[in-house]
């Protein structure tokens, strides 16, 4: 009788062992090919307006000293990317309207690739007529002016510096 429970017991640890290793081969497969990243319905209705040509034009039609110049309406303008430092620094990349994925993963349009990025590390997304940008769970975070970017997404004007892993880029016109 007393073979019955040890055998129990061998197999529990056994059992219990292999959970362990195809966890590991999990994390493993996931660091080195990335998770895949599903749109959420929100984006997909948030995207609609943002080709709709009324929104900008409101603004215009005001006078120039009705509306500061920081308001969303220069965000708008941004038509480029420019990264300002770090291995990229230097290179451009125009803005088209689409959303712009920020990763070390080579499905990302922004490729980076350091110690500091995780694979899907953020998103660059027109919503409206502003610029946003939102951390995809990243490990190290994505910093805007020096502030973590938590939650939700962070609204981005022109010549804001934006830190993922160790490059820093910015919007500009």
């Amino acid at each position: 009788m007393a073979e019955l429970p040890l055998l129990l017991l061998r197999l529990g640890f056994l059992l219990l062992l292999w959970f362990f290793v195809f966890a590991v081969v999990y994390s493993l497969r996931a660091d080195l090919f990335g998770v895949k990243v599903r749109k959420l319905p929100a984006e997909q209705a948030a995207a609609v307006p943002a080709s709709a040509p009324a929104a900008p034009a409101a603004p215009t039609s005001k006078p120039a000293s009705a509306k500061p110049t920081t308001g969303p309406a220069i965000l708008a303008t941004a038509k480029r990317l420019v990264i300002t430092s770090g291995p990229k620094a230097g290179l451009e990349l125009p803005l088209t309207g689409e959303s712009l994925s920020i990763g070390r993963s080579s499905e990302s349009a922004l490729v980076i690739r350091d110690d500091y990025t995780s694979s899907h590390h953020a998103r660059l997304v027109l919503r409206g007529d502003s610029w946003t940008i939102e951390d995809l769970d990243s490990t190290n975070g994505t910093f805007v002016n020096g502030k973590r970017v938590t939650g939700a997404s962070v609204s981005l004007s022109l010549g804001t510096p934006i830190k993922v892993g160790a490059t820093t880029f910015e919007l500009r016109a």
